[in-house]
């Protein structure tokens, strides 16, 4: 493989994967945390009862379309098959 030089001089193979210096240490790393959750847009409790209650509806449609489909199934190899 070639070295590839960076602009900080420093030599990197071509295709590695770059590694981050952690010199912030894990104080400045909680404050930025902190400060980057700050920024989120939270959901109202309206929006998120919504939304759990369509995640329910898509589970349980899910749950009835398999069971559907499985009922199908074995009645196709029963029929196959020929058993009861």
């Amino acid at each position: 493989m070639s070295n590839i030089t960076e602009g900080s001089g420093q030599q990197v193979k071509a295709g590695s994967v770059p590694v981050p210096k952690m010199k912030k240490g894990v104080g400045t790393f909680m404050r930025e945390a902190m400060a980057e959750m700050k920024k989120v847009n939270w959901p109202t409790k309206k929006e998120t009862t919504r939304l759990t209650g369509v995640v329910f509806a898509v589970c349980f449609s899910i749950i009835i379309f398999l069971f559907v489909l499985s009922v199908v199934f074995e009645q196709v190899f029963k029929i196959i098959t020929g058993s009861r």
